[in-house]
Formats: C-alpha cells, sequence, structure tokens
C-alpha cells in the first residue's frame, strides 16, 4: 500500500499510529520531530504524512510550511494531528495547507478514512 511518515514527539503515540497503520497494510516511517522529519524525507520517499502540530524543537505548523515550500514535497498529503481540538488550531493548519486535521485521540476507523480519501485524492491526481 502506502508509505506513510509519522512525526510526533510521544513514542506511545508514535506506537500506536504505526500499529493502525500497518495493520491497515500501509509501511510506516517514524520521526519524533520536525528536523528528524525533515532529514527522513531527503532520504526516503512517502505518500502522505501524519504530522503531530505541538512538538518541541520544531512544531508542526513550521514543518508544514516548510514541506510547502519544498519544491520536493509542495503536494504531499498532511494530516495534522492535535490534543487541543481548538477552532484555532484547525484554521491555523489549514491555512498553512493541512489537507486534513484529526483530534487525539483518533479512532483508527478515522484514521484509516482519512488516509485512505487522502491517498485516492493522491492517486487520481496523478493520473490527470
Amino acid at each position: 500500500m502506502a508509505s506513510i511518515l509519522v512525526v510526533d514527539d510521544s513514542p506511545v503515540i508514535r506506537r500506536v499510529l504505526d500499529f493502525t497503520l500497518r495493520r491497515a497494510g500501509h509501511t510506516t516511517v517514524a520521526a519524533e520531530d520536525g528536523f528528524v522529519a525533515l532529514d527522513c524525507l531527503a532520504h526516503t520517499g512517502v505518500d502522505l504524512a501524519i504530522i503531530d502540530l505541538d512538538m518541541p524543537v520544531m512544531d508542526g505548523l513550521t514543518l508544514l510550511r516548510r514541506l510547502r515550500a519544498d519544491e520536493r514535497h509542495p503536494d504531499l498529503p498532511v494530516i495534522m494531528l492535535t490534543g487541543s481540538g481548538q477552532g484555532q488550531d484547525r484554521h491555523s493548519a489549514e491555512a498553512q495547507g493541512a489537507d486534513a486535521f484529526l483530534t487525539k485521540p483518533a479512532s483508527s476507523v478515522e484514521l484509516i478514512e482519512v488516509v485512505n480519501r487522502l491517498l485516492a485524492c493522491k492517486d487520481a491526481r496523478a493520473q490527470d
């Protein structure tokens, strides 16, 4: 299926997302912050990224801005995750180019539905 970059400073969240995504047939690449994620992207191709909004070192919005500005990844589908669920977080993420926004803890079903929808949209754009 797809290769998915999971960026979250919590090892527990990374393991839960890894388990959920692998169970759905995807492979994962894990990063604990934005800098590690950028390094992973420089060496590994991925089909989609799931990024925590609130991380130390480099937060999710900064990482998203860097991805959108990088000519190698401007159209990479991105799901933003947050524990706060505040409307301002969603607005900021969408303004920076996030494709979807989920509040932790997102259900496994909801996560896989959003992942599959974004991957289908990416595949449809690639066929145009």
